[in-house]
């Protein structure tokens, strides 16, 4: 396993945009796929992006397509998501979380990792 902690949360307006970093210890983060999830108050944890280990295939849920992209840097054992065009119903805590697998996981079950969280706050 690998540990993850998350920075780059915050409140911003709708319309802002937001960069969220994940560095993760350990020499094999190269090996996991690599996934952000959210969750707001009194709902379930939500799939937003996953990229392969490789960073080479990346997916998104449908409410964040065009808007987020998640993307890689193997060297420096940090996954980012950088998020655009915020609006308030992307208000959650963001957490990363990272997996042992060849494809992109999007359910929560195939994730062995996770960090603690980070805020993120879009007001209207």
């Amino acid at each position: 396993q690998v540990q993850l902690v998350e920075s780059g949360g915050g409140l911003v307006q709708a319309g802002g945009s937001l960069r969220l970093s994940c560095a993760a210890s350990g020499r094999t983060f190269s090996s996991y796929a690599m996934g952000w999830f959210r969750q707001a108050p009194g709902k379930a944890r939500e799939f937003v992006a996953a990229i392969k280990w490789s960073g080479s295939s990346s997916y998104y849920t449908d409410s964040v397509k065009g808007r987020f992209t998640i993307s890689r840097d193997n060297a420096k054992n940090t996954v980012y998501l950088q998020m655009n065009s915020l609006k308030p119903v992307d208000t959650a805590v963001y957490l990363c979380a990272a997996a042992g697998r060849k494809w992109v996981p999007t359910t929560t079950d195939e994730y062995d990792s996770w960090g603690q969280g980070t805020q993120v706050i879009v007001s209207s």
